[in-house]
């Protein structure tokens, strides 16, 4: 037979479009001819390949060959398709049945001596051959994280006299060696450890309850950072779609995450350095940024007006629709990205708005730093002051472990997903009004506060979702008025700016 089609998958954002590798042998000139839109990395497969084959024992076919990686217009990029390539050549020249390859996609990187070395992206490959109903071949490095998708068949191979072997049904390819599965997950840290701050902490477990993003400002040395460090050890585990979600971003970036914190909510701490497609992805071939590696967790952005303005914009259409959408002059993907973001910053160039060492000139050309619409889109803000003389010294109470607040924060969440199907913070405008309708005195009252503060529609909308988790952490039905005024309470950063503009 001097034709061949071998399946196989490209990389295009998290999806892994299926390629047809064709492989012909006509009469001609010798020569190997690669088409179908393939990057430098795919054209130096001929001479991979070539060596790899004759390192093997096989016999390269001293014909012409014509490799077509179809569909034309899909760019292809690394050496995954070397691994098709070869099996489409052995099948084209008759060194290997056609029927041995049915129900199978090949992917694989060959070095000369005919090993299969890593790729990146196996987790979106093994859910899309599992809905394709093939099995994988895949390298033995990649085989261990592939095998996590349930339901998924997986082969893991290391050289390419294994895979033909396996194929001619003479030999099976070697066990896929387990990932190690430590006896734990990664220690989290404690909400006990930090002392005081009890509004801040109720602020937290309210962020973590409805999944809302959360700003925390005040002086240096407050206990900020310790506070956000320890939102993840309040969140519920990460369920088995969520979980591998996570994990197909990391897998396109190569940094596969370590099996015993699948199910714990990543939490991605980016420098105010980085640039904006740092923090949302990008480059020539798009990849995922810090906010889909923090995808179904959160994204911690200390020193808040230190990031440059325009950087932080950028993620203004991500927090609202949960996806970013890159697209270039050659290559469109769009990542997940629905993260929840927690904030802090210091409220004046001197760390102390209170200092005196500032103006308020000084101070509000500082903050302007942040945007009006990235505020709007902040559901909690809370001060987190100097601690009061001797709080640190003295012998005080144990405070609440993150152990107990999370169980508060786990009842909320699974009364809103009974009800609704999805955290708080989620909310649609049509769910808001369905889910948080309030008593017709507590509306005009609540109307009358928002008008008062100058607040836009977006916040009156993030106003009442806050509402409804405050009432969802005290088990109640209805919102109501103490609910109002609480949520009303944490916009500390937007009467500070008032306070700062009379």
């Amino acid at each position: 037979m001097s034709l061949a089609i071998v399946y196989s998958r490209a990389r295009l954002g998290l999806e892994a479009p299926q390629v047809c590798v064709e492989v012909h042998l006509s009469q001609g000139l010798p020569g190997f001819l690669l088409v179908g839109l393939p990057e430098t990395s795919v054209k130096e497969a001929r001479d991979r390949v070539r060596s790899a084959l004759l390192n093997s024992g096989f016999e390269f076919p001293d014909r012409k060959i014509t490799v077509n990686l179809a569909p034309a217009d899909l760019p292809k990029e690394g050496g995954r398709f070397d691994l098709p390539i070869a099996i489409g050549i052995l099948v084209a020249s008759g060194q290997l049945a056609a029927e041995h390859t049915q129900g199978f996609e090949f992917y694989g990187e060959l070095a000369l001596s005919g090993e299969i070395r890593a790729i990146v992206g196996e987790i979106p490959l093994a859910i899309a051959c599992q809905a394709a109903k093939r099995g994988a071949v895949l390298p033995m490095a990649n085989a261990s994280q592939a095998q996590q998708v349930q339901g998924a068949s997986i082969h893991g191979a290391g050289h390419l006299l294994q895979v033909h072997s396996f194929l001619s049904g003479q030999q099976p390819l070697p066990a896929i060696p387990a990932l190690p599965a430590p006896e734990q997950a990664s220690e989290l840290l404690c909400c006990s450890e930090v002392k005081g701050q009890h509004s801040a902490k109720r602020a937290l477990e309210l962020a973590a309850a409805g999944q809302h993003n959360l700003l925390l400002f005040g002086p240096p040395g407050t206990g900020k950072s310790m506070l956000a460090q320890r939102l993840p050890g309040l969140l519920p585990p990460l369920s088995k779609d969520e979980a591998l979600q996570s994990a197909a971003v990391y897998s396109i970036l190569a940094r596969p995450r370590a099996l015993q914190d699948w199910h714990l909510p990543p939490f991605r701490q980016p420098h105010h350095t980085s640039s904006a497609i740092a923090l949302v992805g990008g480059g020539s071939v798009p990849k995922p940024g810090e906010i889909s590696l923090a995808h179904q967790g959160v994204l911690f952005l200390d020193e808040l007006p230190q990031y440059e303005r325009k950087v932080l914009d950028v993620l203004r259409e991500p927090l609202e629709n949960g996806f970013v959408h890159i697209a270039r002059a050659g290559h469109q993907a769009q990542f997940p990205a629905q993260f929840q973001l927690v904030a802090a910053l210091n409220p004046s160039p001197s760390g102390n708005h209170q200092d005196g060492r500032a103006s308020r000139e000084q101070i509000l050309r500082y903050l302007s730093r942040i945007s009006g619409p990235l505020l709007d889109r902040i559901d909690l803000q809370i001060e987190v002051p100097l601690l009061p003389k001797g709080v640190l010294s003295q012998q005080q109470h144990q405070d609440e472990s993150s152990a107990t607040i999370a169980a508060r924060v786990a009842a909320a969440r699974t009364l809103q997903l009974q009800r609704q199907g999805k955290a708080n913070a989620r909310l649609s405008a049509r769910e808001v009004n369905q889910y948080c309708r309030l008593r017709q005195q507590d509306a005009d009252f609540f109307e009358h506060c928002l008008q008062q503060l100058k607040l836009s529609a977006r916040s009156y909308h993030k106003l009442l979702k806050v509402a409804r988790t405050i009432a969802d952490l005290q088990q109640q039905p209805q919102i109501e008025k103490p609910q109002l005024l609480e949520a009303l309470s944490y916009r500390a950063f937007d009467r500070l700016l008032q306070y700062l503009q009379q």
